[in-house]
Parts: structure tokens; sequence; C-alpha cells
């Protein structure tokens, strides 16, 4: 029944359209104050605009929750602080932070200048921190909180012409890991999730990327077996229920989610070791045990083609 968050108040990032826009319905109809933060730009970060987290924030009203737009940057400090002090003033309490925000500047990274760069880690990455320092304050002197970030394939296995993208989403990742372990003491969790979903963000991605990705083979990882239907309502639920008493247990993890299935994902462990009782590797060694033991049964997610490299010994 609905009513797993009643009482606490949530800020969710990117709340405006698309996955952000799905949790945050989703946990107003849990009994969550949502603060509804969206800058209202467009997917490569321009234009922005108060329409849509009025109009989610007003959605969430009219079916009988409660929720406030919010319209701060969340790439800088100023706004993320901003979103935590309007959550105390309105509702006296922070206990979830969801952070989906982000934008895409697509680009091989031969080709991405500066801003492209450091605009795509400013929203993704950096938006992360800026929200959950603040609140971390808030949840330690609590004794409790929910923090659920969003990572992506891209940043845990790898699209072309993402670099600016898949570097922060990885790194996403990495913050979920350590922060669950700096605040996990304190009744805090921390974890991420890898949604798969028909978003306008994913739509926007060109139609040559796409054309690429699928000769390397690179839109398949990770995304066997998924059912067809992927919206974001669909991530929406596992979202909400890492924010619940439910999962109070639940701490440092990323889970992959879409459509029909949730699954959870393994942190970076050994596959293969091989040692030596020399003190140090010759290369000789390593010509011999890294192909035939280290990297047996692997592939190269992008091998060279034979045209566009440089035949042996040239220079």
């Amino acid at each position: 029944m609905p009513g797993r968050l009643t009482g606490r108040t949530a800020i969710v990032t990117g709340a405006g359209r698309g996955i952000g826009r799905a949790v945050a319905e989703l946990l107003g109809v849990e009994g969550a104050n949502v603060i509804v933060n969206d800058f209202g730009v467009a997917v490569d970060g321009t234009q922005p605009s108060d329409g849509p987290a009025k109009e989610v924030a007003d959605g969430i009203r009219d079916e009988g929750g409660s929720a406030s737009p919010n319209f701060d940057d969340v790439s800088s400090m100023d706004g993320g602080e901003a979103m935590v002090r309007q959550a105390l003033d309105e509702y006296g309490r922070l206990d979830i932070v969801v952070h989906v925000a982000g934008i895409l500047r697509d680009r091989m990274v031969f080709n991405m200048t500066e801003a492209e760069w450091d605009d795509v880690i400013a929203v993704h990455l950096k938006g992360n921190f800026t929200v959950v320092k603040p609140a971390s304050i808030l949840f330690r002197q609590q004794r409790s909180g929910r923090i659920v970030s969003f990572s992506s394939a891209s940043g845990l296995t790898g699209n072309s012409g993402q670099a600016n993208y898949g570097a922060a989403k990885a790194g996403i990742a990495g913050f979920t890991r350590v922060i669950a372990r700096d605040l996990g003491k304190y009744g805090i969790t921390a974890n991420a999730i890898s949604p798969g979903a028909s978003t306008r963000m994913g739509a926007s991605v060109p139609p040559s990327a796409r054309t690429l990705r699928e000769e390397r083979g690179i839109l398949a990882l990770g995304m066997g077996g998924q059912s067809a239907i992927r919206g974001p309502e669909q991530v929406a639920p596992m979202t909400a229920w890492l924010c619940t008493d439910a999962a109070a247990n639940v701490n440092g993890q990323v889970f992959q989610v879409s459509g029909q299935q949730v699954s959870l994902l393994s942190s970076p462990v050994p596959v293969r070791t091989i040692i030596t009782n020399q003190g140090t590797w010759t290369l000789d060694e390593l010509d011999d045990l890294i192909p035939n033991q280290v990297m047996a049964g692997t592939t190269n997610p992008a091998p060279a083609l034979a045209e566009l490299v440089a035949p042996p010994g040239s220079s």
C-alpha cells in the first residue's frame, strides 16, 4: 500500500522529465514531501526554464501529494545547498536525496572540447556532490538518510563517443561506494542505479553514433534478456524502494534496472591472477602469460580496423 515514506522529505534532481519525473511522482504517491529540482534545460544543458519542475510539482499536489518546485543549478555548490535549505525551510527535515540530473555532449574523444568535458562532469558527477555533501551533514546528525545516485552502462561498460558522460557515470559508481563506507555507520545508505529506459536523453544520441555502437556490439552490453518495453516508470519502483526502511541494510551497491529486470551488479574484483617468484616480471613472461592466461576468453570491445592501423614497426 502507498505511504511507506509518509512524513519524509526527498530531493530529486532532474525531476522535470524522464526518470527523475517518474521517481518524484512515485515518492509523492508514497507520502514523501518532494523537492522537485530541475534547471529545465535541453538535453545539452542549454535553454533553462522553470516549466518542467513546476509542472511536476503541480501534478504531485493535484494527486493529493506534497511537492515544491526548485530551479537551482545542480552543478554549483550554491545550488545544492539551496535545495537542502528549501527542504528544511518548507518541510522541516530532509531524509532522501535522489540525483538523476544529467546532460549529454556526445563527441569522440579526439574531437571533444574542454567545455563539453567540463559541463557534463559538472552536472553528473559534481552535481552529485553538491547535494550529497550538505545533505550528509544533516543525515549524520539525525542518524538516518537515503542517497540514490544514477550511474550508467556508459560508465560501467563503455559507450563510444561518451568519454565525458562515461567518466562521470563511472565516477558516480565510485563515489557511491565510498560514501556508503563514510556514512553507513550513521544509519545512512548510498546506492546507485544503472538504468535502461527510453528517454529524451537516449533519443538524442545521433543515428551515426547508434550505428557505430551497434557495429561494435556496444549497445547490447549488459542488456541481454530484457523486455523491449523500457520506460522511465519502470525504473522508479526500485529507486523508491531503496529509500524505504526495507532497504536499511542495502548499502554501497549498484543495480541495473531496465524494463522488467532488476540486477545486482558486481563490484570490481580480480578475475584471474598470475604471480611471479622472481621479484619482477620479464616482458617475455608477460608475452606468454597475459594473452594465454590472464586474458583468456576475453574480447576487445573495439578491435582495430586494419585499414586504419599503421603497419608494425612503422612510425
